[in-house]
Formats: structure tokens, C-alpha cells, sequence
């Protein structure tokens, strides 16, 4: 019931603050796009001087990946969270009127979002560890059935404890922290953006890992990832499909595993 409300139609003063989102997301998903194809061309050169694909991490290959993770996960949260963003900027609205409730919009959204950044920072640092540790190719492919198995199965166990589904059962009905946790001012919206980002994080950190599964510039295998947090943050039976994927996850780990 909670998805259910929160998947209503938007009216049509709240058309042009969505699509807003929807486009940055757009625009994430066609940079995403373009980085893999670049991805693609920069292997073929790889293979051609075998000697680059060891060569040590630098400072803007770093950067370069920190922003390819930031702008994937900008891609792959928003169009979940639009509906509670959105429900954030009906009550400022009310709170504090016309015109301030645009300003506190795109500073909740922009909490919410750093959430994301610093877990994107975390993702570099490992990325970077696994590869040194030839655990994943140079397209960013886990090498090890073991190492695969293991993520699946880790997620899959973390889809059924209390802890994912405190943080998802939330996520799923933000009303009840804009209602008792109210801060106002504009320090105020880019915190609440925070606390809703955190969240988010907890229902959603373990399935972003899978990510090193099968390759985190998979276009495919991100887009479904994309389509499970959106059904299962947004969609009625969403918890309950959770704990089936999880279940699901952890037999596929445990093939792979033995």
C-alpha cells in the first residue's frame, strides 16, 4: 500500500520538478553509455600493449572512476527516489511556502545524492583493491566464481535481516520521517535529503556490490539492478518480492561457490 500511494500520477504543477529529476537521471544513463563504449575502444587498445592493463593506479584514474560511479549511481537511485522527493516537496511547499519549497527541493535531492557520492568514493577504493588483486578484468568483470558467489550470497542473506527491512520498510513510507523529523531551514532540507539518502543506502548497499558481479559498466546487468530497487522500494509486494530475490541470490552464490 505504501508503493501503491507512493506511485501515484503527478499533477501538473509537480510535471516540471519530476521531469527535472527524471532528466538528470536520463542524462546519467546516456553518460553511462557513452563511458562504456568508451570503455570498450580503450580494451582493444589494452590488448594491443598487454604492459597497460597492470599499470598502477593515478590520481585521475581515480577521479575518473569516482565519476563514472557517482554518475551511475545518480542513474540507478534516482528514478526510485522521485516519488519520495517528490512527496518532500509537496510539505515544503506547505511549510515554508511558494517559491523557498524550490530551493529546499534541490537541497534535499542534493543530500539524498551525497549519500550516494560517498558510497561511490567506498566503491573506487574497492574497485581498486580487487583489481590489484586480480579479482576483477580490466572491464570490471569479476575473474572468480568464488568471489562472485560470495557477494550473491552475502546479499541474498542480508535481503532477510532486520536491519535491510527496518531501512526498506522507510524507504518505502517516507512520510513518517518528513512528518516527525521535520528540519527546517535550508541546513535543514539537505539533511533530511541526507537521512533519506542513508536509507537508501541501507536497503540498497548490497545489491549495488552485485554491481562487480557480472560488470559494473554492464549496461544490462545495471539496468536490471535499476529495475529490482525500483519494483522492490515502489511496487506493493515489493518487500516480499525482496525476500524471494533473496533466496534466489543465495542458491545462485552457492552454485557458483561449490
Amino acid at each position: 500500500m505504501a508503493g501503491s500511494r507512493l506511485m501515484r500520477m503527478p499533477r501538473a504543477h509537480e510535471l516540471a520538478p519530476l521531469a527535472g529529476l527524471l532528466g538528470v537521471a536520463a542524462l546519467s544513463w546516456a553518460y553511462l553509455g557513452f563511458d562504456a563504449a568508451r570503455m570498450a575502444d580503450d580494451m582493444a587498445i589494452m590488448k594491443a600493449t598487454p604492459m597497460a592493463m597492470n599499470s598502477p593506479w593515478s590520481a585521475a584514474s581515480l577521479t575518473v572512476a569516482f565519476l563514472m560511479w557517482t554518475v551511475m549511481m545518480v542513474g540507478m537511485m534516482l528514478p526510485s527516489a522521485a516519488p519520495a522527493i517528490m512527496l518532500y516537496r509537496a510539505m515544503a511547499k506547505k511549510r515554508v511556502g511558494e517559491g523557498r519549497h524550490r530551493l529546499a527541493f534541490w537541497l534535499f535531492t542534493a543530500g539524498y545524492l551525497a549519500v550516494w557520492t560517498g558510497f561511490s568514493a567506498l566503491a573506487v577504493l574497492m574497485q581498486a583493491g580487487l583489481q590489484s588483486a586480480t579479482l576483477l578484468s580490466p572491464m570490471l568483470v569479476s575473474k572468480s566464481g568464488v568471489f562472485s558467489g560470495v557477494l550473491l550470497v552475502a546479499a541474498g542473506i542480508y535481503q532477510w535481516l532486520p536491519f535491510k527491512d527496518a531501512c526498506l520498510s522507510k524507504c518505502r513510507s517516507p512520510m513518517s520521517l518528513f512528518l516527525f523529523h521535520w528540519r527546517p531551514g535550508r541546513a535543514g532540507a539537505f539533511l533530511m535529503g541526507l537521512e533519506h539518502g542513508a536509507l537508501c543506502l541501507g536497503c540498497c548497499w548490497a545489491l549495488m556490490l552485485l554491481l562487480f558481479t557480472a560488470g559494473v559498466m554492464n549496461l544490462i546487468w545495471v539496468g536490471l539492478i535499476t529495475a529490482y530497487v525500483f519494483v522492490e522500494k515502489l511496487l506493493p509486494a515489493g518487500d516480499v518480492i525482496g525476500r524471494i530475490a533473496g533466496v534466489v541470490m543465495a542458491v545462485a552464490g552457492l552454485s557458483l561457490i561449490f
